[in-house]
């Protein structure tokens, strides 16, 4: 099954009330939208970010991401601050795939770290509390939140 035509599907059994769940073809599809993308960009003012992901996509054999040298910093200022600066992203690029990470609501909710594809729908995340909770570095959080985001999808390391 299609991407796209797995996503209406979906969708038509939503609508008339006959979806019952995910299905394993689902996971499938969007493992595959993820393994075949072109572009995948990280906006990030630095390459810490882009490192840590990098290692990450590597131990599950995904393809290496580029950094968007963009400025997030109005995305604070949003609800979702993190799917703030995936639509930044997405709407100064021609990526396949968006990895953006960032606060998950207001101040002091933690940090969310999502993945979007070219039309700004999720397609999985990852998340970590607080970094005053935590106490773990900017890269063993980024780290730990995208091996939960492509876990849940049903990746497996390969690599590490």
């Amino acid at each position: 099954m299609a991407f796209e035509k797995m996503i209406r599907n979906a969708f038509d059994e939503s609508r008339n009330d006959c979806r019952f769940g995910d299905t394993l073809e689902e996971i499938a599809e969007i493992q595959e939208y993820i393994k075949n993308a072109q572009k995948i960009y990280i906006p990030n003012k630095n390459g810490i970010k882009v490192e840590v992901l990098n290692e990450v996509l590597n131990e599950y054999g995904l393809p290496e991401a580029e950094i968007l040298q963009i400025d997030t910093n109005t995305a604070d200022t949003s609800r979702i601050p993190a799917l703030a600066k995936a639509y930044m992203a997405l709407d100064q690029s021609d990526a396949d795939l968006i990895i953006a990470r960032g606060r998950l609501g207001i101040p002091g909710s933690g940090s969310l770290l999502i993945f979007i594809d070219n039309k700004g729908r999720i397609l999985t995340a990852g998340t970590s509390a607080s970094h005053a909770v935590h106490k773990r570095s900017i890269e063993e959080a980024v780290y730990k939140e995208a091996c939960e985001a492509l876990e849940k999808i049903g990746f497996k390391k390969i690599k590490g």
